[in-house]
């Protein structure tokens, strides 16, 4: 399916070393803020206490978040949890206070505002729970690029395994040094996030990847340079790729604009992720396999000249 198709194709790789400038200096400077101020941390990571809370009728989210902001918790996540009456508060550790008192103060102002809410469960977070999510995200993250390395390494070439895995880092350590930057929170839902947007930037480098191996294996671009057959074979797939991206971006933005503070940064990685990744197919994953020396005889396989004694009798 084509929305339109571009005869002449576009010199992308002619601008390719300017493009991978500008994506090494925003790759430093996202890993500098990821070392000099560092994530901003949440409660699943860092520790805290876990609330559950009853009401009689469906609980009003955005006054529950209000109340618990005003009791000193900036960092407090409220949803809900089974139905519409349950509520599931996190809140961070707190100096002076156990979580039995931190759950006594919030159930307090929450009876202010409708005294049928009752108490189900208060449970503490400690850090080292943090720590193994932490731990958990990290080496999920490690298994998905090798997993990818693999795949592509078995079904393109090494060369484009490479490249590929510097594209998606690319895109992974610049959501990241965004985070950073803004001091975003950063949750399970934002790595979940992450690892959709590994496996979304993946899927794009390949569908280059192949039209790459068909333009090479296509006598009629035969004569064609490395650099002219990734301007075609990116060209080729322009059409693909608004489809594609814009009908997901679609869902994306309408989870960032209604899906409320819940799925907020969740919408905006994957944001990042969509936007990074369609550069980075282009002006990264393309530009690296060139520079690594692909060619027309990594796609063709060479033709065995058949033994003219074979058959011969003696």
């Amino acid at each position: 399916m084509e929305l339109f198709r571009i005869k002449k194709d576009i010199p992308f790789m002619r601008h390719a070393l300017i493009f991978n400038a500008i994506s090494a200096l925003t790759f430093v400077l996202a890993v500098f803020f990821l070392f000099s101020k560092g994530l901003h941390l949440s409660i699943e990571f860092t520790g805290g206490t876990v609330i559950e809370v009853a009401y009689s009728k469906p609980a009003n989210i955005d006054s529950i978040r209000k109340t618990v902001e005003g009791l000193g918790y900036a960092d407090n996540q409220v949803t809900n949890f089974g139905t519409a009456q349950d509520v599931m508060i996190r809140l961070p550790a707190k100096k002076g206070q156990d979580s039995a008192a931190q759950s006594a103060t919030v159930l307090t102002a929450l009876q202010k505002q409708d005294a049928d809410v009752t108490l189900k469960r208060t449970e503490f977070v400690g850090p080292q729970v943090g720590d193994e999510l932490a731990h958990d995200g990290l080496m999920a993250l490690l298994f998905v690029v090798i997993g990818i390395m693999i795949y592509l390494a078995i079904r393109f070439e090494w060369k484009y395994a490479v490249a590929a895995i510097i594209a998606n880092l690319h895109d992974v350590v610049i959501i990241l040094g965004f985070f950073a930057f803004f001091q975003w929170e950063f949750s399970l839902t934002v790595l979940a996030a992450i690892l959709a947007v590994l496996g979304y930037s993946v899927n794009e480098s390949v569908v280059v990847f192949d039209r790459v191996r068909e333009t090479f294996r296509d006598r009629r671009f035969g004569k064609l340079a490395v650099a002219d057959v990734m301007n075609h074979a990116i060209t080729s797939t322009i059409s693909r790729t608004i489809i594609t991206h814009g009908s997901t971006e679609i869902m994306v933005l309408s989870m960032f604009v209604f899906g409320g503070p819940a799925l907020h940064y969740f919408a905006l990685a994957l944001t990042i992720g969509i936007l990074f990744g369609i550069y980075s197919s282009v002006f990264v994953a393309a530009a690296v396999a060139m520079w690594l020396g692909v060619k027309r005889e990594d796609m063709i396989k060479p033709i065995k000249e058949k033994d003219e004694t074979d058959g011969a009798v003696v």
